[in-house]
């Protein structure tokens, strides 16, 4: 959901830039209090559900689930009233809530949800959810009765099923005969009435079936620059700006917004920043050196001079937010004493940087900005804190495309990954990052052992109720124990609001826009 160089270059100019190039801001009376304004970083795309173009938040506001993906991982109603698991782990059974219509007037049941199915589920381009792949029919019931039937147990199923895109379900009538999406229709609290390149703009579903938005529209504005976008909060112009996928609101943005006397919502992030070593490279293959490399970090310091004291220091792969994310590991001190003991012990010696029968002990460092906001610096930090053990690392700045094609081809020492977060998580990171036998052609592993970690990222993502939690734990030690990677921190998320807006809350998810139980002040 990055947007690329070329967007980034054309639209680096100030606010007023944007103005004089057509974007204008929409214009409100004193005292309205019936439209919503939220910043995007990028125009919304392709509204079509299963088509992975248009960003993930505008898209939940319209579609809608089975089962939505509440506070720390709990599931709970959403176009399915209750949910069942057969015992083999094989079928997944339904009831539907009944009274439900798209905003077109076309009836949700259980032919609506199987006409959306079939757009999707069991096809190689979706087969990355472990539900598409292992998908083997749908048994219609009744009207509002079905069950999925599945060739094998998929354990993160229902937590699959809460995903924006492709599951999310849209109207048999805003497809054309041939399979062309026309229009965007849901089952959701807003219905689109523009979507261009200058801005989204909703309105409210008063159809809808669940509880009504207070206020009558939404307006998306696209501001591509953050600067634009932080000034445009301040001036009163849009009310909300922030999320990873929406709007990023940098740590540093966040504190000016605070000292202007604007709002700052904060959630412990979903997702984790790791340092990643290449297991291929002979240097890296001791996990001695992958201590020493850990030890020379000073999270603390990254998270309160880089992050602004918008992170979490971890040691852990997942946050505690994240369902079965196993037991908290203590966050060592910066320890450049122990790590030069473990290269020395390993055979790396000399004064500066050390070398092993004639090798320098030097890696690179890939890192990528569009990939990885503010990388670029924490590269530096990193760089500089190995050093002092002896550990001499270069920096190679890559842009997005060429990060996804270098991580996968494993042509790197050192990079930074960042974790899928909630929904996906556990199971998503399990598959994508440390699974052998999975290869997804763009996100590339964070560590790979085929003999020993393999099993047990099987036996994790294969685990049933009760066994699941002890069998994550044995592969969350079998990381601890071997040292083989290198978690830095858990990024605060982070939104900001203006003084129209009450009731603000940051959703589960970074997937999802804040408008639910959002009230406008007029003034």
């Amino acid at each position: 959901m990055n947007t690329t160089r070329r967007t980034f270059l054309i639209s680096s100019g100030l606010l007023t830039t944007a103005l004089v190039s057509g974007i204008e801001l929409p214009a409100f009376a004193a005292g309205d209090a019936t439209t919503l304004r939220i910043a995007l970083n990028r125009q919304t795309g392709n509204l079509d559900p299963t088509v992975y173009k248009a960003i993930w938040a505008v898209q939940s506001m319209i579609f809608e689930p089975l089962v939505r993906y509440g506070q720390g991982g709990k599931l709970e109603p959403a176009l399915a009233t209750s949910w069942s698991v057969s015992e083999d782990g094989k079928a997944l059974a339904f009831k539907l809530r009944e009274g439900v219509t798209f905003s077109d007037g076309t009836p949700w049941n259980a032919e609506a949800l199987k006409w959306n199915l079939d757009r999707w589920i069991g096809k190689e381009d979706h087969s990355w959810l472990l539900v598409s792949a292992a998908y083997d029919r749908l048994q219609i019931v009744g009207p509002y009765e079905v069950v999925l039937h599945l060739k094998n147990p998929v354990p993160s199923a229902l937590a699959e099923l809460t995903t924006v895109r492709p599951v999310r379900f849209l109207s048999p009538k805003a497809v054309a005969a041939d399979g062309t999406f026309k229009e965007a229709v849901g089952t959701g609290p807003w219905k689109v009435v523009r979507n261009d390149a200058e801005r989204t703009e909703l309105v409210r579903n008063d159809g809808y079936w669940g509880e009504k938005p207070a206020f009558e529209a939404v307006s998306l504005v696209v501001i591509p620059n953050a600067r634009s976008r932080v000034d445009a909060l301040r001036a009163g112009q849009i009310d909300i700006t922030g999320g990873v996928f929406v709007a990023a609101l940098s740590p540093q943005d966040a504190r000016t917004l605070e000292a202007s006397g604007l709002a700052v919502e904060t959630a412990t992030g979903t997702d984790t920043l790791v340092l990643g070593f290449n297991p291929e490279r002979p240097i890296l293959q001791d996990p001695r050196v992958r201590e020493a490399v850990s030890l020379c970090l000073d999270r603390a310091a990254i998270c309160e001079k880089l992050l602004k004291g918008f992170a979490t220091p971890t040691m852990n792969l997942f946050p505690s937010v994240i369902p079965d994310s196993g037991r908290r590991l203590p966050v060592p001190k910066r320890d450049v004493a122990r790590a030069k003991a473990l290269l020395e012990e390993a055979g790396w010696k000399g004064a500066g940087v050390r070398s092993k029968d004639g090798t320098p002990l030097k890696l690179e460092l890939v890192i990528s900005e569009d990939a990885v906001a503010g990388s670029r610096a924490l590269g530096e930090v990193i760089q500089n804190f190995v050093r002092e053990a002896g550990i001499d690392v270069d920096l190679r700045l890559v842009d997005h495309v060429s990060r996804h094609d270098d991580i996968p081809q494993l042509k790197y020492d050192l990079a930074l990954f960042i974790t899928a977060g909630a929904p996906y998580d556990p199971h998503s990171s399990l598959t994508t990052y440390f699974l052998s036998t999975y290869r997804t052609g763009t996100d590339g592993k964070m560590f790979m052992d085929a003999a020993k970690l393999d099993p047990l990222v099987n036996a994790a993502l294969t685990a049933t109720e009760g066994t699941r939690a002890a069998a994550y734990q044995a592969f969350y030690d079998w990381l601890e124990q071997n040292h083989a990677i290198a978690p830095i921190y858990h990024a605060t998320r982070l939104w900001a609001h203006g003084k129209r807006v009450s009731n603000f809350s940051i959703p589960a998810t970074e997937y999802e826009m804040p408008h639910e139980g959002i009230k406008l002040v007029a003034g």
